[in-house]
């Protein structure tokens, strides 16, 4: 075999293989349940403490990803969505079971968190891309980019926390937007801004299919999931109940959980 030819059959086999690899993952959280009071403990000033109460936001759980799949995860609220894109993440670790990542993330979940309210939108900016590993070089040259894109050039030196919260939105979005990691997760970001702001989001994340990146969408909107997703994971009670094609997962979603009828 020519070099070309085993260079090529290396790359073709690296595609094969799982960008992401869950193994029957599992983890638990705890939540406080107070103890009940009685009238006198009420009259008495006594109090009783919280008694610890675990529970498994997700339990034996697994799934292979591949270089290139655009995922939908539906399920109704509480049931492990957000909780799965965060071990992708890596920003929680599992209790049990084996999560691999090849390859950074760009992760679109709790968008403005870690921005600080005292630091300009300039200096956000350069905090932000910095800490998901992109050089002052980089960002020099992205820097302008990310501005207009966000379409707040009016506001770039003024204190972050004095931006509306549609503008915090718009900047988070412009910065993570912008990094090069190969697979991006979003959790409900594309619910919030107005009309033609979500349409400049659509866009870009069209753009970065388009380049042949992994996608987590985490949405209550069909429109949107069907817009960019063919595979659906659906979540319920912290299992995973369906792993198949979109369509298919809503069906199954929405059988399970019916409108209700108007009042």
């Amino acid at each position: 075999m020519s070099t070309s030819s085993a260079e090529t059959a290396a790359a073709v086999e690296s595609d094969r293989e799982p960008v992401i690899r869950v193994e029957g993952v599992g983890i638990q959280f705890r939540r406080n349940r107070r103890a009940s009071r009685s009238f006198k403990d009420l009259f008495a000033g006594s109090s009783r403490r919280s008694r610890p109460s675990e529970f498994w936001a997700l339990r034996d759980v697994s799934f292979d990803v591949h270089r290139g799949e655009a995922i939908g995860v539906v399920g109704r609220n509480g049931q492990g969505k957000s909780t799965l894109l965060k071990l992708v993440a890596e920003v929680i670790l599992p209790d049990e079971g084996t999560l691999t990542v090849s390859g950074g993330v760009a992760p679109l979940i709790e968008i403005t968190g870690g921005f600080v309210g005292d630091l300009s939108v300039r200096d956000n900016v350069y905090l932000t891309a910095g800490l998901h590993g992109m050089s002052r070089r980089e960002i020099d040259e992205r820097f302008d980019e990310i501005i207009d894109f966000a379409e707040i050039a009016a506001f770039v030196d003024t204190p972050y926390k004095h931006l509306s919260s549609g503008m915090k939105v718009r900047i988070a979005f412009a910065v993570i937007s912008r990094l090069d990691e190969p697979i991006i997760l979003v959790d409900e970001v594309l619910a919030v801004g107005d009309k033609s702001f979500r349409e400049k989001c659509y866009q870009r994340i069209d753009e970065m299919l388009a380049d042949g990146r992994t996608l987590f969408l985490v949405s209550h909107n069909e429109r949107d999931l069907k817009r960019f997703c063919s595979r659906g994971l659906y979540l319920s009670k912290g299992a995973l109940v369906f792993d198949g094609p979109l369509d298919e997962a809503l069906e199954r979603y929405n059988s399970d959980h019916p409108p209700r009828p108007a009042a």
